[in-house]
Formats: structure tokens, C-alpha cells, sequence
């Protein structure tokens, strides 16, 4: 893992991953957009989703990512955050059978109960990667998988941004953000005993630019990357 601070380019005031999202919620549908994660899961060829019948969505936020996974079959959906605010938009939603305020790494799920573990655009805000694995591990059942989508390190250390929102007065908020290297995602994966099944990446393109466009000397860079990971049957 690098540290954010040598990157940063925005120099916002920064807050913790409780108060930020917490005051993120209101606004936090209008700022991020689909092709950021929602369409690298559209790319994946291992999930069979339709087939899992119980999944864990670790960060769910406004239920968005609970959503696109009912939409594609999944049968059951249980969420977890951090945050009250987003976790009262994803009941909004209803994407999800139910909802639990908690840490991703420690979420109070049942164990080995879950054929589907997904986590979007979260990981960024964790000091390090082994316990969000570790408990994905946990939760999962043999045979399960657990998908995770991240922003690309590249684009992080590349951009010089982090994680940000206005806040009620209209100033710029970072929300505490750390850089995890593609290397530490697989060292966390292998060393909590998962095996990777396929990896993707994203790059700023037509789709994204015509949402951003003042990000045109970033095109063809990589944004973010999906991770697919598997356990073995036991």
C-alpha cells in the first residue's frame, strides 16, 4: 500500500468514511455514474448471477450495486454499511432483504452462508485489504465467489484525487482514501485462501468523457478494475 498524502493534488479537507458518506447520501446519486462500476460488472464472464441465490453486498450504499444484482436474478440480497444516511436510501430502493448497519470486515453476517460476495468502489477508504478479504472468506460458502470493484491505483496516484463530495455548503470534502497497488489485492486474495477466476479493467473513454469532460488528458487511462475471486469446493 502507498500513502494517498504523496498524491494529492486537491489538498480538501478530509473526513472520516462515517461523516462523509453521512453527508454524501443526499447528493451522492448525482455524482456517480454507472460506467464508473456498474459496467465492469456488465463485462464478467464468471458470475452466473441468476444462479446465486444468496448474495452479501459489503459497502452497498444507496442500494445501487443491490439493485443491478436483482435485476440479473440474483434471488436474495443482504446489505451492509457504515452509514446510516446511504443505508436509509437502499431501504428506499428495496433491492435488498435486509439491511445492517456495520463494517464491511466485520459485518455480523452468518458465516459460509453467502454464494455471492460483491463490494463496489469501498476499499479505497480500508488501511489495508486483508480483513475485507478474510471476511468475504468467511461469509462465503464452498464454491462461492466474491467480486470486488475498485478504483485503478493508477488513476488514483495519476489524478491526484480522492474520494470527494460538496458538502451542505457547497465546499469540497475529501473522504479519507488510501492506495491499494494491484500486488495487494492479489496478496490479499491468495493469503486469505481465495484463487482468482478473472480480472478486468476499465479505461476513461467516449462514455466516460461525455459525463466528465474536462478529463480528456486522461483518456485511455485505466479507472478502476473488477477482481473475481473464487473458493474452492471443500
Amino acid at each position: 500500500m502507498s500513502s494517498f498524502s504523496q498524491f494529492d493534488l486537491r489538498g480538501y479537507p478530509t473526513v472520516d468514511v462515517r461523516t462523509g458518506y453521512e453527508q454524501w447520501s443526499a447528493s451522492y446519486e448525482r455524482t456517480v455514474e454507472d460506467f464508473m462500476d456498474l459496467a465492469l460488472l456488465d463485462r464478467l464472464r464468471q458470475p452466473a448471477w441468476a444462479q446465486a441465490a444468496r448474495a452479501a453486498d459489503l459497502g452497498c450504499g444507496t442500494g445501487r450495486t443491490g439493485a443491478w444484482l436483482r435485476a440479473r436474478g440474483v434471488a436474495a440480497v443482504d446489505g451492509v454499511d457504515l452509514t446510516p444516511g446511504m443505508l436509509a436510501l437502499a431501504a428506499q430502493r428495496g433491492a435488498h432483504d435486509r439491511l445492517i448497519e456495520a463494517d464491511a470486515t466485520a459485518t455480523g453476517l452468518p458465516s459460509a452462508s453467502y454464494d455471492l460476495i460483491v463490494a463496489c468502489l469501498m476499499d479505497e477508504h480500508l488501511p489495508g485489504l486483508v480483513p475485507l478479504y478474510a471476511e468475504a472468506a468467511r461469509l462465503a460458502r464452498p464454491g462461492g465467489l466474491f467480486v470486488l470493484v475498485a478504483f485503478h491505483p493508477h488513476f488514483i496516484m495519476t489524478s491526484g484525487m480522492p474520494t470527494h463530495y460538496a458538502d451542505g455548503s457547497g465546499a469540497q470534502r475529501a473522504i479519507i482514501t488510501h492506495v491499494h497497488l494491484v500486488s495487494d489485492q492479489i496478496e490479499a486474495g491468495l493469503g486469505t485462501g481465495w484463487a482468482l477466476a478473472e480480472m478486468r479493467e476499465n479505461v476513461v473513454d467516449d462514455s466516460w468523457l461525455a459525463a466528465k469532460p474536462k478529463w480528456g488528458r486522461f483518456r485511455g487511462h485505466p479507472f478502476a478494475l473488477a477482481l473475481v475471486w473464487h473458493r474452492d469446493p471443500e
